[in-house]
């Protein structure tokens, strides 16, 4: 049995106005009244809660049944129920702990959700973003017996993603890849391996800051001259991309060398002690931005790296976040694709977990919370169709909201606060606009490249 889709709800968002239910009622009766909603928000003082069918894994309604009304269908993971057998005992309803199965008496049988076909209706209602329909079950179902090309037991710092970024995009780009692992978080927690042990299943090589992406080109050139397809990929940190490793990877990128090059950015050079690097946002503690009697963290805003990469016109360039899995399998197959034209650059954003000060567990949520703030914007190029946004930045979160959980932020004033959402406003205008083709003097500047 494989992973499903589901129905999530963030409680955060809600703001009990029952628009779900009506919507659920509505599609399952014909009538808009809630009693008959599969789906119950419950107000528990001033937050609320959810009564709905998780198509549980294990369900005890399933084995609580004795007529074998119930069903997990191994198709969609959706719990069925079998009104010709039913004898409405409802000892389902006994069993199940979420109160996902009711009796409903305007039925006169026991109702639960059933997903809509894999179109929730309550999930279209909520403007508010606290029901959404997880289609992510797809990736796991893909890649999941899929090598893992990474060895047990890597040494990074509890609840960092590196390693979930370094596995997940491995399985997917093969072993049939030659791998670069400047210095920096991925090398250090044993990628290259320890006491001549490689942490790898492929060829890995551990090159200087400078130049990770003309090594790379050599080596893809090298297996060219002999006929043979080879993935030449970089895992390199925001230092070694935008800062002393940028000539080297400028310069592959203004030729197009079929090389592609991921960076992990997690603001800063953590593997070394969490020094700043230009990737690090305005405001952010580090130990070379201290925070103090003068210094109240850095001064200057990070670096816009993926915008110059795009500049450089490359076969693809994208943004991606591994709180949205979904948008970044479909952002590296098209780099993986891309790389067999010409250059591809993925720049995925990394949350640190010690060098950000939050606890380890919140990792996902802080990923998630810097898209949802739009301090993270999720956007795709490629210079025939120009660059287009993947995910809506209309209704961000505060970016109060965002900065509050990171205790790298928890010195800032009102005016850096200020400034960091003028920053975002300003980016986000200005991404949009190139999506919305409203930067003509750039716009002819990329034609000119093509």
């Amino acid at each position: 049995m494989g992973a499903y889709n589901t129905i999530s709800f963030k409680p955060e968002h809600c703001n009990g106005c029952n628009a779900c239910m009506t919507a659920c009622a509505t599609a399952k009766t014909g009538s808009a009244d809630i009693a008959n909603s599969r789906i119950q928000i419950v107000a528990d003082g001033d937050a609320f809660e959810l009564a709905m069918c998780r198509q549980c894994g294990d369900p005890k309604c399933v084995s609580n049944c004795p007529a074998a009304a119930l069903d997990k269908d191994a198709g969609n993971g959706v719990i069925d129920w079998d009104g010709s057998k039913c004898v409405n005992c409802l000892l389902c309803t006994v069993g199940c702990a979420y109160g996902g199965i009711v009796y409903n008496a305007a039925a006169g049988h026991v109702v639960k959700c059933d997903t809509c076909d894999g179109d929730p209706a309550c999930v279209k209602a909520c403007e508010r973003g606290a029901l959404k329909y997880l289609t992510t079950a797809h990736i796991y179902n893909e890649v999941g017996d899929l090598e893992d090309l990474f060895v047990p037991g890597l040494a990074g710092c509890q609840g960092c993603n590196t390693e979930l970024i370094m596995r997940h995009a491995m399985r997917r780009i093969g072993p049939d890849t030659v791998l670069a692992t400047p210095p920096g978080c991925i090398p250090g927690m044993g990628s290259v391996g320890y006491n001549g042990l490689t942490g790898t299943k492929v060829p890995v090589f551990h090159p200087l800051l400078t130049n990770t992406a003309s090594m790379l080109t050599g080596i893809k050139r090298h297996y060219k001259r002999q006929g043979r397809e080879v993935n030449a990929v970089a895992l390199a940190g925001d230092g070694g991309a935008s800062d002393v490793g940028f000539q080297s990877l400028s310069g592959a990128a203004e030729r197009g060398e079929q090389i592609l090059f991921i960076c992990v950015d997690n603001e800063g050079y953590m593997n070394t002690g969490m020094q700043r690097s230009s990737c690090t946002p305005f405001g952010a503690w580090t130990s070379t931005t201290p925070v103090g009697e003068r210094g109240a963290g850095k001064t200057q805003d990070a670096k816009n790296l993926p915008v110059i990469m795009m500049m450089h016109n490359c076969e693809y360039v994208a943004t991606a976040s591994t709180a949205f899995m979904e948008d970044l399998y479909d952002k590296l197959d098209k780099a993986i694709a891309a790389s067999k034209r010409g250059f591809a650059y993925l720049h995925i954003y990394s949350p640190c977990t010690t060098g950000w000060r939050f606890p380890s567990q919140e990792n996902i949520e802080v990923a998630r919370k810097a898209v949802e703030a739009n301090f993270v914007l999720l956007w795709e190029f490629n210079p025939r169709d120009g660059l287009q946004l993947t995910r809506d930045v209309d209704q961000p979160l505060s970016i109060a909201d965002y900065l509050k959980a990171l205790g790298k932020y928890r010195h800032l004033s009102e005016d850096q606060v200020a400034h960091i959402q003028a920053t975002v406003e300003k980016n986000v205008s200005f991404i949009k606009g190139l999506a919305e083709g409203r930067h003509p003097a750039m716009a002819q500047a990329m034609s000119g490249r093509a």
